[in-house]
């Protein structure tokens, strides 16, 4: 197995960068769409048409379309986006935009739109007497949201975030469409080199089943902690 090895004569070092790549732009994706679901989920429960209109559009055409198709836009559609912008300024020249924070950006969006609805859901199913009883003591709303509220949404949002996190952990194989080079593009590279990609892509599934499952571990630990007294 010296082909997998470390070092000079092995992929086995440049295979470990791309994983941590991999998980650096899992994270970032998810703290992106938490951002976005902090913002869209009050809109979801509001009762103001218009600002329910705006969440329903962004995750209905977010989730109704391809992640990669997300993905494109937003690296090469946004690329021109800004080299218009530019040239407005009277810059001509090329502007290439950063694969990492295209990535994962454009990833955080589609994890946004997918918490979004874990959110809404999590905190429909919380008994409205909670919320009343929160009233009636006259506790004032980032009170009793940070203190009541969100303890009891995590317990019931954190296993379907779970699910949320799979699907982001997996949608970063499709930035290597950007030149990034993640799990599947290093595995892409060294099956391209050593003409033995039944090899590499086997050791990329592996990989990926090793985040998988090292992930659960620590989601499991996660929904104790919120589950205790349950």
């Amino acid at each position: 197995m010296e082909i997998l090895s470390f070092g000079d004569k092995g992929w086995g070092d440049e295979l470990f960068i791309a994983t941590l790549m991999t998980i650096a732009v899992a994270i970032t994706a998810m703290i992106i769409g938490f951002l976005f679901a902090l913002i869209f989920t009050p809109l979801k429960l509001s009762q103001n048409k218009f600002l329910n209109l705006i969440s329903n559009t962004y995750t209905t055409i977010i989730r109704g379309v391809p992640e990669l198709l997300v993905i494109y836009l937003f690296f090469f559609g946004g690329s021109g986006a800004i080299m218009f912008v530019a040239r407005i300024f009277g810059y001509n020249d090329y502007i290439e935009i950063n694969a990492f924070l295209t990535g994962a950006f454009s990833i955080g969006i589609i994890s946004g739109a997918y918490s979004t609805e874990v959110f809404r859901g999590a905190i429909q199913s919380i008994d409205k007497g909670q919320f009343e009883a929160c009233n009636v003591l006259g506790l004032k709303k980032y009170i009793y949201f940070f203190k009541v509220i969100m303890p009891q949404m995590l317990r019931l949002a954190i296993p379907n975030l779970s699910n949320v996190w799979q699907i982001t952990l997996k949608d970063t194989s499709l930035i290597s469409v950007t030149g990034l080079v993640e799990i599947m593009r290093q595995s892409y590279i060294a099956a391209g080199s050593t003409r033995d990609p039944l090899l590499f892509y086997s050791v990329a599934a592996v990989l990926y089943l090793m985040l998988t499952y090292l992930s659960m571990k620590l989601i499991n630990k996660l929904e104790q902690n919120y589950s205790r007294g349950y």
